[in-house]
């Protein structure tokens, strides 16, 4: 029986091991699965409370339908009717503008309009700064052979103009990967906007012709059910990472246990993890679902050059802000998903949902929940705020933004250190190379929101691409479909 060890459990360790173990079922082809994780549960940051009646998300509240892993795993798992999409009355957000809450202009589509009359009355720009994005309709299009990696920042300023980058991307794209706009690959991040260009020219005449399918209905790629762009669980997100843990409970299966180091031996090609208190364990794959820094510590003594690629992917630092409220005592009538923040704007949140709003069941009635979010590339100091300090911020902040006098009912503070990676120009070149590297060791993989996407489906389809690339060599004298 082959034996394979995962280090890590968070979303992208458990859909590596589940996979496998759909590999073995379909194929008769028994394994051995051991899995290790440093902390005291499986799931990674994928973590739900429930409180007083409350649903509270301390991790992700959500993942996108665009992409299918998530959905496609949901209902192998037998999660389907468990699913639930976002309220369909209020789906649009806003941005902060001094203390005004600004809509999103209808048919605006991350970074550009698609529609003419909502954009041109909004008030989220100023007149100069809308003559300066029209520009957009005339400009020529980057001269490239495609290998230059460009910034978000300086592909918004070319286009777009200097305010639409500060008062709409950086809010709106550089905080999905809570990230500095100036560093931020848009090849990593956005390709679809540097076909545009190259297809199209103007980005807002191919955002135009493009927008068949609205944002928020979104055909399923597997099925014919539709869901909105989110979707989550009706019972938080950790429905999901629980029921692949129930999946595993006959693997084996090693909490507070740290891995300090895998090595490959190269005269039987077998892996040896090692672990803290002397633990040596022998096997025949390796799937390492942990960050890249991690990984690049435990393959120190393996792949010199494997290991320095991996410590190039930088990461920053980031906190979720859970608040309590009775409904009375917020004064704006919510009737968004949330908000985000400028940088420019100088205030500690970046953004701000109304998870009681966004989905069902995450408040009693009469009362609401909001998620705040502080840290980041932009802002990395808050994170190590005390909690009295980070608390008493995003109270001010939501005082201006939302009326809000009133103490919050209870709150609580996640913090999430050095968790999400930052995909820094030239990262689709580095990733490629790290690839390189993996590939001339046997029964070796990675996964993880490091290399190809920090969503949950992209993390979910990491974890299985790198199982079926483990599976797949480990029988590859056998024929598997």
């Amino acid at each position: 029986m082959k034996r394979v060890a995962i280090i890590g459990s968070g979303i992208a360790g458990l859909a590596a091991a589940h996979r496998l173990l759909e590999r073995s079922a379909e194929t008769d082809e028994p394994l051995e699965l051991l899995i290790f994780e440093s902390g005291s549960r499986l799931g990674g940051i994928i973590k739900t409370e429930a409180r007083d009646g409350f649903l509270l998300e301390q991790g992700p509240d959500s993942f996108i339908t665009e992409k299918p892993a998530a959905i496609e795993l949901a209902r192998r798992l037998g999660l389907e009717s468990q699913l639930i999409q976002t309220n369909e009355t209020h789906r649009r957000s806003f941005i902060a503008r001094g203390t005004q809450l600004i809509p999103v202009p209808a048919g605006f589509q991350l970074i550009a309009p698609t529609q003419f009359w909502p954009f041109v009355n909004s008030e989220i720009m100023s007149w100069s700064g809308k003559a300066r994005m029209a520009l957009d309709l005339v400009l020529p299009r980057l001269k490239t052979n495609g290998a230059t990696d460009e910034s978000l920042a300086q592909f918004v300023r070319r286009r777009l103009g200097r305010e639409a980058l500060e008062r709409v991307a950086q809010p709106m794209i550089g905080g999905i990967y809570t990230a500095d706009p100036e560093r931020l690959s848009l090849q990593a991040t956005m390709p679809r906007f540097i076909e545009l260009e190259r297809k199209h020219r103007s980005l807002i005449r191919a955002l135009r012709k493009e927008k068949g399918v609205e944002p928020n209905e979104v055909q399923s790629q597997t099925q014919g059910a539709r869901y909105s762009l989110f979707a989550s669980f009706d019972r938080g997100m950790q429905v999901l990472s629980d029921r692949l843990a129930a999946k595993l409970a006959a693997t084996g299966i090693a909490l507070r246990t740290r891995v300090t180091a895998v090595d490959l031996d190269r005269t039987s090609m077998h892996w040896q993890v090692r672990a803290e208190q002397g633990l040596a364990i022998t096997v025949d794959a390796v799937c390492l679902a942990v960050s890249a820094y991690a990984a690049a510590s435990l393959l120190g003594e393996t792949d010199v050059l494997l290991a320095a690629g991996l410590k190039q992917i930088p990461y920053e630092s980031t906190a979720t802000v859970n608040l309590a409220y009775r409904r009375a005592d917020i004064a704006h009538p919510l009737d968004g998903f949330g908000f985000v923040v400028p940088f420019i704007e100088k205030r500690s949140l970046m953004a701000c949902t109304f998870s009681s709003v966004k989905f069902a069941g995450r408040a009693p009635q009469d009362s609401v929940l909001l998620r705040a979010f502080v840290g980041g590339a932009l802002q990395a100091e808050l994170i190590d705020l005390d909690e009295t300090e980070m608390l008493a911020r995003v109270r001010g902040d939501l005082k201006d933004l939302l009326g809000i006098v009133n103490a919050p009912l209870f709150s609580t503070i996640s913090r999430w250190p050095q968790s999400m990676p930052q995909y820094e120009i030239g990262h689709v070149a580095r990733v490629n190379k790290i690839a390189e590297r993996v590939a001339k060791l046997p029964g070796l993989a990675l996964a993880g929101n490091a290399y190809s996407g920090v969503g949950i489906p992209d993390c979910i389809r990491s974890g299985e691409t790198a199982a079926d690339s483990l599976f797949a060599a480990l029988h590859k004298n056998r024929v598997i479909s």
